[in-house]
């Protein structure tokens, strides 16, 4: 216990026995609030093991699967049509032997007889309309292995199971497996992938677009859920080789660094883009009036561009012979570099809109890159697209139509979304806030300092968020998207998570020292694959703080917070001697409390308490230091906590 609180908590019971008060007192309430239950030891399910240290560290000996692929396709833009060959080279550096690979086939969502598209509401769903007639998913043939031999397959929903001729190795095993693939892009694919129709020619934004292996992980084995909307993605990391090829009228963007740059930009287009590598100021490689201008383009009918990205979990691209491309550079705080580029058409430029994009992309990738870690690929697209906000690695789509502070809030979002869950690679299909809600909460920080403040606006009293955070009817944080009602995702996955963390660093841990401990996380799960418990058990050990109580509040259970006032009076009835008061913990969370006393001169004196008095007690009653008489107190005035009934915070003199 602390040791101011100590020397008051033996303060009071000197002067318990002795006490001539003059009370005040409110209406006390009944309390639900059970502290054995909120402070109850044995939080983690798990100890700590060889993969994964009580510390939150990985273990000495932790795993994880590899995959890399090498990927040749084709646009057809008027069948709408991908269309190409994809090499997997998979290493199993699992202690177990593997005698089938489980691969994700996400395109299959759209195929009317998938499990996605039976649970998909009928109207109103960011994740489609189930009365569409559109009728996707792969094609896939011609599955060989490594000897070139045929393997057998099978295709279930969005889930591949492949058989393993010979069964692949623990500590290292390698296989390839090459298949060829087919699909039709969706118009909008789940607000992740679709088509966008502007004046001078459709925007494809392609994502989920190639069979990918599945997690093999030590906590659940296959990772095989299958993909029905909500919940987002878990992949492997590895090296990408890309090849697409295109109608020449248009630009191919890619999350990776281009190696055929001479081959697909005219001349002078090449002179822009290389200029823009090295200018702090947005360049424009392709301009408005140059779209409709056919010598914009090499004469020719289609253009291969390559791309490789390494590293990564993923990969997407975006396609369109109505694209404006302009980029600047991206200063990196080891003095490397990085290129940020916007792709986006006219409808979108202009009115403090797009033509600000390279500049937004920039300013948070190196933000988030001075703040937490380094930004580690060569370039960062932002695509204009029908998709209202989708990041993957080095690239992502948002709103062709959004602009000001809407585009800056989109663009600071997906591009957040590089640290989590790009760099720190959770499962996103079950543990939705570990990716939505860290980045919500990185981005206030962000948005805080953009531009001196452009478009940061604070944050509102707290009291009547709570409605909405605390409601009784929400599921707790920790429930999986699927298991969600949709219309709560929203608040669940970003906002909950996210002001729970806030509340952490400024109310509870203090920010030097919770930044220093998210930094750890970042560095120790990089590339790597958390949990929620390796989270929790980072921030304790790096703080030296016991959360258990916090996170039992806040994201196992939905519990509501209500503190408030009952009794106030005056120490041997002499107001110079202080305030005697009594608060109360109403509800089943628990938290730190901030009083504010107004005096009768206009002073205001502070006092806060920390959480530990709830440790083993639902009222609390400590002495304010005051020298006159007390007009009212507040609880939380400044309302940061999410107080259910702020309406007994207040006690006023009668």
């Amino acid at each position: 216990m602390n040791r101011s609180i100590v020397k008051l908590s033996l303060a009071l019971c000197l002067l318990s026995a002795g006490f001539q008060e003059t009370s005040f007192a409110q209406t006390k309430s009944e309390s639900v609030y059970d502290y054995k239950e909120a402070f109850r030891p044995g939080f983690y399910n798990t100890n700590g093991n060889v993969y994964r240290s009580a510390s939150g560290k990985p273990g000495h000996e932790y795993w994880q699967n590899a995959a890399s692929y090498d990927i040749k396709v084709s646009l057809d833009d008027k069948t709408r049509q991908v269309k190409g060959t994809v090499k997997i080279m998979y290493t199993n550096n699992s202690p177990d032997q593997l005698d089938f690979i489980w691969l994700q086939l996400e395109q299959n969502l759209f195929n009317q007889s998938s499990i996605g598209q039976a649970v998909v509401p009928m109207t109103n769903s960011r994740y489609g309309d189930s009365a569409t007639d559109f009728n996707g998913g792969y094609a896939i043939t011609n599955v060989t292995g490594g000897g070139k031999k045929d393997v057998k397959y099978s295709i279930n929903d969005t889930r591949m199971r492949i058989d393993l001729p010979t069964p692949l190795a623990p500590k290292g095993g390698k296989t390839e497996i090459t298949m060829d693939f087919a699909y039709t892009v969706p118009e909008y694919g789940a607000d992740r992938t679709g088509i966008l129709p502007t004046e001078n020619g459709d925007i494809y934004a392609i994502a989920q677009w190639y069979p990918k292996v599945s997690v093999y992980d030590d906590i659940t084995g296959w990772n095989a859920l299958p993909y029905t909307g909500p919940g987002e993605f878990y992949m492997e990391y590895g090296d990408f080789n890309v090849e697409i090829t295109a109608p020449a009228n248009h630009i191919v963007v890619m999350g990776g660094e281009l190696l055929n740059p001479q081959d697909v930009w005219t001349k002078e287009q090449l002179d822009r883009y290389n200029k823009a590598k090295s200018s702090d100021e947005t360049v424009l490689i392709r301009s408005q009036e140059e779209v409709t201008n056919p010598n914009s383009r090499p004469n020719k009918g289609t253009l291969t561009w390559k791309y490789r990205l390494e590293n990564a979990r993923d990969v997407a691209w975006a396609s369109s012979k109505a694209f404006i491309i302009d980029g600047a550079q991206i200063n990196l705080p080891s003095g490397k570099k990085s290129l940020a580029l916007s792709a986006y058409p006219k409808e979108s430029n202009g009115g403090n809109a797009w033509e600000r994009s390279t500049e937004y992309t920039k300013a948070s990738i190196e933000y988030y890159s001075k703040k937490w870690m380094e930004y580690p690929y060569p370039v960062a697209v932002n695509v204009a697209s029908n998709v209202g906000g989708m990041e993957y690695p080095a690239i992502v789509f948002c709103g062709s139509k959004a602009k000001a502070g809407s585009l800056w809030g989109v663009t600071d979002h997906e591009f957040g979304h590089i640290w989590f869950p790009m760099i720190v690679g959770s499962n996103e299909r079950l543990y939705a806030w570990m990716d939505e809600g860290f980045n919500t909460f990185i981005n206030e920080l962000s948005t805080e300092v953009f531009n001196k403040g452009e478009y940061h606006r604070k944050m509102g009293s707290m009291n009547f968020a709570a409605k909405a955070l605390m409601h009784p009817n929400l599921e707790p944080i920790m429930v999986s998207p699927q298991g969600m009602k949709e219309r709560n995702i929203g608040l669940l996955a970003y906002y909950k998570p996210g002001y729970a963390l806030r509340i952490l660093r400024d109310e509870v841990i203090g920010a030097e020292r919770f930044d220093a401990a998210f930094k750890k996380y970042i560095e120790y799960w990089a590339y790597k694959h958390p949990t929620p418990e390796d989270f929790f058990r980072t921030i304790e050990n790096e703080t030296g703080e016991n959360l258990n109580w916090f996170w039992r509040g806040w994201f196992v259970n939905n519990w509501q917070l209500d503190q408030a006032i009952s009794d106030v009076s005056y120490v041997e009835l002499d107001p110079k001697k202080g305030a005697v008061i009594t608060v109360q913990n109403l509800q089943k969370m628990a938290m730190p409390v901030v009083l504010e006393a107004t005096l009768e001169s206009g002073k205001k004196v502070r006092h806060k308490l920390p959480v530990e008095v709830w440790e083993r007690n639902n009222s609390w009653r400590f002495v304010m230091k005051t020298d006159e008489k007390i007009k009212s107190i507040t609880i939380d005035p400044d309302e940061v906590y999410p107080d259910t009934n702020p309406d007994n915070n207040v006690w006023k003199a009668k």
